[in-house]
């Protein structure tokens, strides 16, 4: 056929279509924008924060400058945190405690379409890479070392590699280097597992340490509460069994998912067989030295088992540091939220993981939990109640005469209880989530089949709260949930933002860039949108310093900065 005739057949269909169906068709004459479209509020208050770390936290202190961050700004001014040692101010620049950070950055780039945030990400993980990480494999970052931004110098305290609840965003990591992420995560493993036959495993690294034959072993059942040279806190063995379930989705290492699974599996075969309750470790510390008849108690681990040196005389056999249940974000928060999310992922392959921490959570909301004010019990794993009772020595626990109390249920328990009842339907975890979201003034969530009578006029502005919420966008349609993810968006942005930055509140004197109220704004909005896979998920991580600092002793970046007010 002649193209100028079936040109014109073509242009003839045009006109009979525009005729019969009433089609108008205007020519522009203005030119296109090139403006990028309008953000909404909380959006816009992201991109703020994000320009507001690129202008003012950048690396600039020294001569040849990084693409790497100082760890968190001063409100006022925006000059960097500063951290105080033998008479040198140390600029902290620690990037396990700035992977929030880059979550924001990436939610926020594949949200708005503009690479600059993603690009700087990547540069700092790159740059951390290349520069940071031991021959070994560990990095030089997390609880006890930081890269000094004002000398290049790593400092801290001690030679040693620290991770408690830290929970690094790995599948970026991975994207930026895989080969770099994947020799961290096994040597993270390597220096941190001190026997794998007895699974002792301490929240210290040694930098030193050569890498082993990893998971060329077989996993061998052992005896809970054996005595050990480590500490098994489960806030270090959360991070490992999180490296050992991610190494696996990340390359398919059959060896890290038997690890990490075994892992998981000590700390449930040390709960109380009563009541399912604990543990926050799942051996003892060796006593190599024999603790004082009287006075205060040493509270270094040499010493023994530290609740039983301080309470025993008091409540028995029972009295093992792993029974001592006085912080219930720690098992039943963090470490919870980080197995629900990775039995989610694992699909069949992770029943078994969602099972113990589903019986977790229904054993503390049975014996920990008080629905009536909302509040934590501190006890012992056989559901001894500790409210009320006088420390009789000083000890590893606290001063003679302080008395243990019930406390308000931290926000992280609401996501748990949230997220295990998205994933379970389970009336008791549902249950439990009502009566937690009635005690932070939400309202009535209600369950099967209970409308929701939700309270749109909260001030709550917890972003934790708003993702317990986000979990019940994804398991329901319900209007009501989406307007109190809305209100509790809003709480956050005018409660909690001031001058680009984010803080619990305007007396706050520093801003961390490793803030979660950025990010939940992103997910919300993701949500809002239909674009949920476009912005990270948050795991409940955060990061940490502690060290000796002038004039106030060992202590923390939390106590330091993050908590510091006008």
């Amino acid at each position: 056929m002649n193209p100028r005739i079936s040109q014109a057949a073509g242009m003839a269909f045009l006109f009979l279509f525009v005729a019969l169906f009433g089609l108008k068709f205007k020519e522009s004459k203005e030119p296109r924008s090139t403006k990028p479209p309008k953000l909404s509020p909380r959006l816009e208050a992201v991109r703020q924060f994000a320009e507001t770390v690129l202008e003012h936290a950048g690396d600039t202190y020294r001569a040849t400058h990084t693409p790497l961050f100082v760890d968190g700004l001063r409100v006022a001014d925006y000059t960097p945190v500063k951290w105080l040692h033998e008479g040198e101010a140390w600029i902290p620049s620690n990037l396990a405690n700035q992977q929030n950070l880059f979550r924001t950055f990436v939610g926020l780039s594949r949200l708005t379409g503009n690479s600059r945030y993603e690009d700087a990400a990547k540069a700092a993980i790159s740059y951390g890479f290349d520069h940071q990480q031991h021959p070994n494999g560990l990095m030089y970052w997390g609880g006890h070392r930081f890269f000094d931004l004002a000398s290049g110098r790593f400092v801290g305290e001690g030679y040693r590699h620290e991770f408690k609840f830290t929970l690094p965003y790995y599948e970026f990591m991975w994207e930026v280097n895989p080969e770099a992420c994947r020799t961290f995560m096994r040597s993270f493993w390597n220096a941190h597992m001190l026997d794998w036959e007895s699974m002792d495993m301490n929240r210290h690294g040694a930098y030193e340490s050569t890498l082993g034959s990893l998971w060329e072993r077989l996993p061998v059942d052992g005896p809970a509460f054996f005595e050990g040279d480590g500490l098994t806190f489960i806030n270090a063995g959360t991070d490992l069994i999180y490296a050992g379930y991610m190494l696996y989705q990340l390359e398919g290492e059959e060896g890290a998912y038997t690890w990490a699974n075994h892992l998981a599996k000590k700390y449930v075969e040390a709960r109380h067989l009563d009541t399912q309750l604990g543990v926050y470790q799942y051996s003892k510390p060796i006593r190599k030295d024999t603790p004082p008849a009287t006075g205060p108690l040493p509270t270094t681990s040499n010493f023994g088992d530290r609740a039983e040196n301080q309470f025993s005389a008091d409540f028995g056999e029972v009295t093992r540091e792993g029974y001592l249940l006085r912080n219930p974000g720690a098992i039943y928060g963090h470490n919870a939220i980080i197995q629900l999310q990775m039995a989610e992922q694992l699909g069949d392959r992770g029943k078994e993981l969602l099972g113990w921490t589903l019986d977790g959570l229904k054993a503390w909301a049975k014996y920990g939990y008080d629905p009536v004010r909302n509040y934590a019990r501190p006890m012992w794993a056989d559901g001894t109640d500790l409210s009320g009772y006088e420390i009789k020595r000083d000890g590893y626990y606290g001063k003679a005469g302080t008395t243990f109390q019930p406390s308000i249920v931290p926000p992280i328990l609401l996501w748990s209880y949230a997220l295990a009842f998205r994933l379970s339907g389970d009336p008791e975890l549902g249950e439990t989530m009502r009566h937690m979201a009635k005690g932070f003034d939400l309202g009535d969530w209600g369950t099967w089949g209970v409308p929701p009578n939700v309270n749109l006029g909260t001030q709550a502005a917890d972003p934790l709260i708003l993702y317990a919420l986000l979990e019940l966008c994804k398991a329901s349609d319900r209007p009501e949930f989406r307007q109190l993810s809305e209100r509790i968006g809003d709480n956050i942005l005018y409660q909690r933002f001031r001058r680009g930055l984010f803080t619990p509140s305007a007396d706050h004197v520093y801003a961390s860039v490793n803030a979660v109220e950025p990010l939940s704004l992103l997910a919300l909005e993701a949500m809002l949108l239909g674009k949920e896979d476009l912005v990270p998920a948050y795991n409940g991580g955060s990061g940490y310093f502690h060290g000796p600092h002038d004039g106030k002793g060992r202590t923390t970046d939390q106590a330091v900065f993050w908590s510091a007010k006008k």
